[in-house]
């Protein structure tokens, strides 16, 4: 049975910032909240909800949420990589979990704190670019509500080796998480954030929306791994915002097995000469699951890298859409960019959108684009049975190895087995 909990509807009126906090943030705050009431909700011929099931929106019946009890269970449950660097877990946006073995210099935060232990270094870099990918009225939200999440800010020159993990737990029916993570790595730096988010049962609907800031200053490495484990009865929105400067590099990465709809929102501004960008996902939608994806590579400077590469297995009913653009700017010449998606069709039901572009304003550019969409094919099947595997089993091995393509540049080989963690639980539930 969900579990029932009783808190302000989310919808109703902003929630009021903690006293405790700088006045920028309450006023911030309020603007949100008139921004949210002020942007339209999103219509189905909007371009940026092409193809998207737009009733999915339907936000009404969902509540601010908190949590004040045991949270033992889960905190054991919060297993990641050995060694991480620092691990926080929270339950509805409350911290129930912190360890820590950060080198002194680094600060890492639960978001609440940091805002009033460091409130003009989080100010510096907190949301100061429009959402402009179609959920600017649910980031609105998102910052008219938020309460807590991570502030992690590596100094110049700091290289860690384990990763920082951040565990998510979704609890209670109609409740609402709006988790924010703002990460700057400084020149030279080097850090990994696993972000994981899950649920406490399988049967309670949560809603979702996480909205993060990365910024990778000058010859900084910024690896950032989300999975969205969230259980089937859930949505999710998450907008993902990276800066890349000078010579620096930036992974973003998103598994997604978990929630009924899921939409994600992924923006790269690559600010710098020879800066790189990565943008990677993997998703394995079921039954009547639906993903949407959208992202932008914005090339601002010239001489700059980004490659994006996301990979869908499909099964069941499920959905997929997938709407990329790459935008050069004028006077970004040199430019190095790529983007790929690619459906496995597991089901002759399933459906997968994809909508790849091209915006160009400069010359000596190599910039390329495409999608495919694919079943299986007869000979790949062939080949595994004549090894003595069964059919189901052949298809899933041919969708796991689709999929671990992806995974493999990480470049990190406990990430990746985290991340393989879980997308295996998904294909054994198909078994």
């Amino acid at each position: 049975m969900p579990t029932s909990l009783s808190y302000p509807a989310l919808l109703d009126q902003p929630t009021s910032s903690s006293a405790l906090h700088p006045q920028w943030f309450a006023t911030a705050q309020a603007e949100a909240w008139q921004q949210f009431l002020a942007t339209p909700a999103p219509r189905r011929n909007d371009e940026t909800w092409r193809f998207s099931t737009i009733s999915q929106l339907d936000f009404a019946d969902f509540q601010r949420a908190g949590f004040h009890g045991d949270a033992s269970a889960w905190i054991a449950q919060s297993t990641g990589v050995a060694d991480a660097a620092a691990t926080l877990v929270f339950v509805n946006d409350t911290l129930v979990h912190q360890s820590s073995q950060l080198p002194e210099g680094v600060i890492c935060l639960p978001l609440a704190d940091a805002l009033i232990t460091h409130p003009e270094l989080v100010k510096e870099y907190f949301m100061r670019h429009a959402t402009k990918l179609g959920s600017a009225k649910w980031a609105a939200l998102h910052a008219a509500h938020l309460t807590n999440g991570v502030f992690l800010h590596v100094p110049a020159g700091v290289v860690l080796e384990n990763p920082v993990q951040i565990f998510h737990w979704a609890h209670g029916d109609r409740t609402t998480m709006l988790p924010h993570t703002l990460i700057v790595a400084e020149k030279g730096s080097s850090v990994r954030v696993i972000e994981t988010f899950q649920s406490t049962d399988d049967s309670s609907a949560s809603l979702t929306i996480a909205v993060n800031d990365l910024v990778a200053q000058p010859e900084a490495q910024l690896d950032y791994v989300v999975v969205q484990a969230l259980n089937e009865q859930s949505k999710v929105i998450t907008i993902n915002a990276s800066e890349v400067e000078k010579q620096a590099k930036s992974t973003s990465f998103l598994l997604s097995t978990g929630a009924a709809w899921a939409r994600s929102e992924s923006i790269s501004r690559l600010k710098g000469e020879e800066a790189s960008s990565f943008m990677l996902a993997v998703s394995v939608p079921t039954g009547d699951q639906e993903y949407d994806q959208r992202t932008f590579q914005h090339h601002i400077s010239a001489g700059a890298h980004s490659d994006l590469l996301y990979k869908n297995s499909l099964y069941g009913e499920a959905r997929t859409i997938f709407s990329g653009l790459i935008f050069v700017d004028e006077g970004a010449h040199r430019t190095d960019a790529y983007q790929t998606c690619r459906n496995l069709l597991m089901t002759d039901t399933c459906e997968a959108n994809s909508m790849p572009g091209l915006e160009i304003n400069a010359d000596d550019v190599k910039c390329s684009h495409g999608s495919t969409s694919a079943q299986i094919s007869d000979e790949e099947i062939y080949y595994l049975r004549a090894r003595g595997i069964d059919a189901p089993t052949a298809r899933q091995l041919i969708a796991r190895g689709f999929s671990i393509e992806v995974i493999e540049r990480l470049g990190h080989e406990a990430t990746e087995a985290y991340v393989l963690r879980f997308l295996d639980q998904k294909f054994a539930s198909l078994r």
